[in-house]
């Protein structure tokens, strides 16, 4: 057996009901406790108030900061540091999908550094410090898994690019996976989210970091995505396909968190911070299909297994057949959860795929990818991906 590292930090505590637990975790870390939202909702308002009431009842002060959005901003980040500092929270929690939990991850960042969050990039040399406030996530989607993870993604709009700072003090003390948060999730949502999840679990196997491991937590992830995700669009309130979602989320999340993704990430974030109307799960959608025919001949064991979760049918064949297959299994479950789109279907201007194809390897994921693609290459991907 090879050797490996592998590193968790955070308390997990999984499983319906969990959510009663918040206050007291909070209060291991703090008692002004910054908690950050997308601003509410009919489907999500209710469990906000719940969760501020949780954290109240057990003594934790609130301030809550619903200002994030789909794919949040250093505006956003800058404007929950500033209320982070003027009401003196000495512990911040996110409560929602990827994006309100990597803003809190900033905001804990921001609000004890001098500058932005954007300048604590995982590139830049200055980087965060102990000062960072303890972070608590509380995750409302299946998919992100940065409820155990130590990135956080941030938008620059001037610059229209999306980058990271990555960490290992931007791992949540602490987070709460509880699948009854996720019963009023939409449809779309559910779906963008789940492939999301896929795609890291996926990712991670094909990452030079990856380990015996993360093999084992990556392929019990795709095989209940595989499995779950299809049905519980038709059943959204399903409490059993809720857990399962979530359990194979944090499974991805810790996956990423110790190996990586590769090429369609890099991509993917391209597009986001380009188009951030663009969902990060739709982002990967786009790619997957132009992705999978570019990489299966250099990972045919990875692709082999995969499309075999995918499709049954093809166990009787050889390796290199099954890989070849997967392309088209897995184009087959895209179009199956409603995510089958292209660029042109997100409006972006045919005019710009020259840039976007630039954009797109700006992050490094598209070096841990088991074929190194070329400038040219990933040109003809960002083409192929448009129609």
């Amino acid at each position: 057996m090879e050797s490996f590292s592998y590193f968790q930090p955070t308390r997990i505590c999984f499983g319906r009901g969990k959510i009663q637990e918040a206050g007291e975790l909070v209060l291991k870390y703090g008692k002004r406790c910054l908690l950050v939202t997308t601003p509410p909702r009919p489907s999500t308002g209710p469990g906000f108030e719940r969760v501020k009431k949780i954290l109240t009842e057990a003594g934790v002060e609130v301030i809550h900061f619903a200002g994030v959005n789909e794919n949040p901003t250093t505006e956003i980040v800058s404007a929950g540091a500033a209320l982070t500092k003027e009401q003196r929270a000495d512990v911040v929690l996110g409560l929602g999908g990827g994006s309100s939990m990597d803003t809190a991850k900033a905001i804990a960042v921001e609000a004890t550094h001098p500058g932005t969050s954007w300048d604590y990039l995982f590139f830049q040399p200055t980087q965060p410090t102990a000062s960072t406030l303890p972070i608590i996530a509380v995750s409302t989607t299946s998919g992100t898994g940065s409820q155990v993870t130590q990135v956080a993604v941030v938008t620059n709009s001037r610059e229209r690019t999306k980058s990271a700072l990555y960490h290992d003090l931007l791992f949540p003390k602490a987070c709460i996976v509880d699948p009854e948060l996720m019963l009023t999730v939409p449809e779309h949502i559910t779906a963008s989210t789940g492939f999301d999840a896929f795609c890291h679990a996926f990712e991670s196997t094909l990452h030079p970091k990856a380990s015996r491991y993360i093999q084992i937590l990556a392929l019990e992830a795709i095989g209940l995505v595989a499995k779950t995700l299809p049905g519980l669009l038709g059943h959204l309130d399903d409490p059993e396909a809720r857990t399962a979602m979530a359990w194979a989320d944090t499974l991805a999340g810790l996956c990423i968190a110790n190996a990586g993704v590769t090429l369609p990430h890099g991509v993917g974030m391209a597009i986001s911070g380009m188009y951030p109307h663009v969902l990060h799960g739709e982002s990967l959608a786009i790619i997957y299909p132009a992705f999978t025919r570019f990489t299966w001949k250099y990972a045919v064991p990875q692709f082999a297994t995969v499309g075999r979760l995918f499709n049954p049918d093809l166990a009787n064949l050889s390796d290199e057949q099954a890989a070849e297959a997967s392309c088209e299994a897995i184009d087959a479950f895209i179009k199956k959860i409603g995510m089958r789109i292209t660029l042109r279907d997100r409006n972006m201007p045919e005019r710009e795929i020259a840039e976007l194809a630039r954009a797109s390897m700006v992050l490094p994921d598209y070096k841990a990818n088991p074929r190194l693609a070329t400038p040219e290459e990933v040109l003809e991907l960002i083409r192929a991906s448009y129609t």
